[in-house]
């Protein structure tokens, strides 16, 4: 075999060794990514001072472009308030 053929395909070897290291590592990076980030969400809703029924309300009131429910927004200005 060419010998210049056969240098190729080693650093081609090489290189998709490093490509599915690269990839791995990227995956476990988005997962930390991820957990940071659902952490602090939980933290968010948990300072919010709302139940569970109030939390899915508001959430889902934001989902479909709906205004706030009174409940929640007479908390807030409550909460500032003081």
């Amino acid at each position: 075999m060419n010998p210049r053929i056969k240098k190729i395909e080693q650093e081609i070897d090489k290189l998709k060794g490093k490509v599915a290291s690269y990839q791995t590592r990227c995956r476990e990076l988005e997962q930390q990514k991820r957990e940071l980030e659902n952490t602090e969400i939980v933290g968010v809703v948990r300072s919010m001072d709302v139940s569970p029924d109030e939390l899915a309300e508001v959430l889902r009131a934001l989902r479909s472009g709906a205004p706030l429910p009174q409940n929640h927004l007479n908390k807030e200005d409550n909460n500032h308030a003081n």
